[in-house]
């Protein structure tokens, strides 16, 4: 049977939208704005968190929460043109080192362009851009991306986790799944969600 370009092209296209206002929510939200850790359990419309750090955590989901997926790919899908990013740390010798790179449905193309600080390590960076060279060095595969305001040589080593986005739904978040939430604050205190990353298989999402 022949598969319709629009029914392959409405998910791809609703998990653009999910990563799309996540990438708002990063720029605007002030701190806390994500919780990484595993799930613990779902009662109702409360998720509840184990963080990274030991923390436990309880998230309201909104009604309009939306759930993406993240699935492991490999360096070689990283091609020329794509647009991708990747979080980096400095390296020994001043250059950028790629804790992870995920790549970005061709959908997103440009979304949050640009190089900023980031939450995941010490002195990280997250920058979003298309690649405009990949080279094989001693060290790893280094690509050289290009943005609006600039480039960055960012190496990749064979062990840095490489990742794309799928679509998913609250069903996956299951005791022990490893995810990524935006978290919002409440007057009250407490907080809520409505972007969750979840890591498929197993997966701990690495940005």
């Amino acid at each position: 049977m022949p598969v319709h370009r629009s029914t392959l092209t409405r998910p791809i296209l609703a998990v653009a939208m999910v990563v799309a206002s996540s990438l708002c929510a990063i720029a605007q939200q002030s701190s806390p704005s994500r919780v990484r850790g595993t799930v613990e359990g779902v009662d109702g419309d409360v998720l509840y968190v184990k963080s990274r750090s030991g923390e436990d955590v309880k998230l309201r989901m909104t009604g309009d929460m939306r759930v993406v997926g993240i699935i492991k790919i490999s360096l070689a899908d990283i091609k020329v043109g794509s647009f991708i990013g990747t979080t980096t740390v400095p390296g020994p010798d001043g250059g950028n080192n790629a804790i992870e790179v995920h790549v970005f449905p061709e959908e997103m193309r440009g979304t949050g362009e640009g190089s900023r600080p980031f939450d995941l390590r010490p002195n990280s960076t997250m920058t979003n851009a298309t690649v405009a060279e990949t080279v094989v060095g001693n060290e790893g595969h280094i690509l050289n991306i290009k943005y609006k305001e600039g480039e960055k040589k960012v190496v990749v080593s064979p062990d840095t986790p490489v990742v794309t986005y799928v679509p998913a739904d609250k069903s996956e978040l299951k005791a022990g799944a490893k995810v990524i939430a935006a978290m919002k604050m409440l007057p009250d205190g407490s907080f809520e969600t409505n972007r969750v990353s979840v890591g498929r298989d197993g997966l701990t999402p690495p940005m």
